[in-house]
């Protein structure tokens, strides 16, 4: 006989709290991967009922905001600006900006997402090569990806998410259902410019 699911909001809210804390302090970017740690530290049974991605969205903007404030938004910048340079430099492949560096929930351990898009990854390798850019390769997240090659920057890492051209026209959603926040860098130069200005 399958286990009955708690649906209590009430444990759903405290996994959305705790998961949120453990992306902003451990750095972990999989929000399934907060949540199953999160139920594992509040001692809940793996039958419990989990938040979806936007309550866990909304509790990591929040602690952010009260544990972290000014240093959340100039750490924010600081990577919207790398992102920026880095889109620059790659602007042959259509690059987006993606993840939560995008979407502004980026904590102290955040690394830059651009997705970009061309026939295949060789040609991103080839062209980091040709610029002297060092990258190493690393784990695609979703079976869309054809690679995922990561460039030391700064105090962060920038991922670059290479996919087909056909997927430059999917909307990214997550597990809620949601449309993931993508930016072209006209959008992302608009938003360090407004930052700039109300700094």
């Amino acid at each position: 006989m399958p286990r009955r699911r708690d649906h209590s909001p009430q444990q759903r809210a405290l996994i959305a709290s705790a998961a949120a804390r453990i992306i902003a302090e451990d750095g972990i970017a999989d929000y399934g991967v907060a949540k199953r740690k999160a139920v594992r530290m509040l001692a809940l049974p793996d039958s419990v009922e989990l938040p979806d991605d936007s309550a866990i969205e909304s509790e990591l903007r929040t602690r952010l905001r009260l544990f972290q404030g000014d240093e959340q938004r100039q750490r924010l910048h600081q990577l919207r600006t790398i992102a920026a340079e880095m889109m620059a430099i790659v602007q042959r492949f259509n690059p987006y900006l993606a993840g939560s560096v995008a979407d502004g929930s980026a904590g102290r351990h955040a690394e830059i997402d651009l997705q970009l898009f061309t026939d295949t990854a060789k040609d991103v390798e080839i062209f980091l090569l040709n610029q002297g850019i060092e990258f190493r390769h690393s784990v695609p997240r979703n079976d869309r990806a054809e690679a995922v090659l990561s460039i030391d920057r700064g105090p962060t890492t920038v991922n670059l998410v290479v996919y087909p051209p056909h997927e430059e026209r999917v909307s990214a959603r997550g597990r809620d259902g949601r449309v993931r926040t993508r930016l072209r860098l006209p959008a992302l130069l608009a938003l360090n410019a407004e930052t700039e200005a109300n700094s």
